[in-house]
C-alpha cells in the first residue's frame, strides 16, 4: 500500500468517476451512488476532474458535503483522457473494491450492489478478478450500437477476454488487482483482457443503460474505432509475451 494511504480509513467500495465538463450530470450521479450504497456498504466516491472548463468539481464537492458522504477530488490541470483519469483515481482510492462508472449518468448506480455482491463471493477464491457490466438494452444511437457490436466481435476474436461489452463503464476490481495492471493510454478499454493476463477470472453481470440527459460525448466515432484497433493489437502483443504464473502461497507456523 502506498505511503500516503497509511493511517487512512479503508472502505469496502471506492467508486471511481472520470469526468470532463459533466457539471449538469455529476450532482445527480453522486446522489444516486450514495442512495445505492448507504446503509449497505462503507464507501467513498473518488472523482477525477479531467481538465473541465465548467463547475464539475464544485458541484461534486457540494453534493458530497450535503450528503455527508466521503469524497475525494483530484483535478488534472489539462485533459489527459479517461484511462489516465481512472488510473489517477485508483491511486488515490482506499477501497478494497474499486468500481468504475462513467460520469455522464448513463450507467445506473443501482447496479453497483450486484457487482459488490459478486465480488464478495469471488474474493476468497481468486486473487485477481474483474466483474464487468453488460448493457443488454443500450440507449445509444443506431450507428453507435452497430459500431460497438463490430468492435466487440473483433476484440473477442483477438483477445478472447470473455466479455461481450467491454465498453460498459461499470466494472469492479479489487484495488490490488487494478494496481497490478500495466498503464498505457486507452487501457480502460481492455481491463478484462489485462486481468486475464494476470491469471484472473472474469465475470459478467447484466446492467441497465440510460440515455444521456445533458452534455455531449467526449469521444468521436473515429477516435473509438481506429485508436481502439491499434491499441487492440498492442494489447494482444503484450498478452502473448508476458503472461504471469498463478502463485500459491503457503506458510508454516511455529
Amino acid at each position: 500500500m502506498d505511503d500516503e494511504k497509511k493511517g487512512e480509513q479503508e472502505f469496502l467500495v471506492s467508486v471511481l468517476i472520470p469526468a470532463k465538463d459533466e457539471a449538469d450530470n455529476i450532482g445527480h450521479l453522486v446522489n444516486e451512488i450514495h442512495r445505492a450504497l448507504a446503509g449497505h456498504h462503507s464507501h467513498e466516491v473518488v472523482l477525477v476532474d479531467d481538465g473541465s472548463n465548467d463547475d464539475t468539481s464544485a458541484v461534486f464537492l457540494q453534493q458530497c458535503q450535503q450528503l455527508g458522504m466521503p469524497g475525494r477530488l483530484i483535478r488534472h490541470a489539462r485533459s489527459a483522457g479517461q484511462s489516465t483519469a481512472l488510473w489517477t483515481a485508483a491511486r488515490h482510492a482506499s477501497g478494497r473494491f474499486l468500481v468504475t462508472i462513467d460520469g455522464d449518468g448513463q450507467n445506473d448506480p443501482a447496479d453497483i450492489p450486484a457487482l459488490v455482491a459478486q465480488g464478495l463471493t469471488m474474493e476468497d477464491k481468486h486473487p485477481h478478478f474483474c466483474i464487468a457490466g453488460f448493457r443488454k438494452n443500450r440507449r445509444d444511437t443506431r450507428w453507435k450500437k452497430i459500431q460497438s457490436r463490430i468492435a466487440n466481435a473483433v476484440r473477442r476474436s483477438i483477445l478472447d477476454d470473455g466479455v461481450p461489452d467491454t465498453g460498459c463503464g461499470l466494472k469492479l476490481l479489487p484495488r490490488e488487482t487494478w494496481l497490478c495492471l500495466p498503464y498505457f493510454d486507452h487501457m480502460h478499454r481492455f481491463v478484462p483482457a489485462l486481468v486475464k493476463r494476470l491469471g484472473g477470472v472474469i465475470a459478467v453481470v447484466p446492467v441497465h443503460h440510460r440515455h444521456r440527459t445533458a452534455g455531449v460525448s467526449k469521444y468521436t466515432a473515429w477516435n473509438r474505432l481506429w485508436v481502439g484497433i491499434v491499441d487492440m493489437w498492442g494489447v494482444s502483443w503484450l498478452i502473448r509475451r508476458s503472461k504471469l504464473p498463478l502463485i500459491e502461497r503457503m506458510e508454516v507456523q511455529h
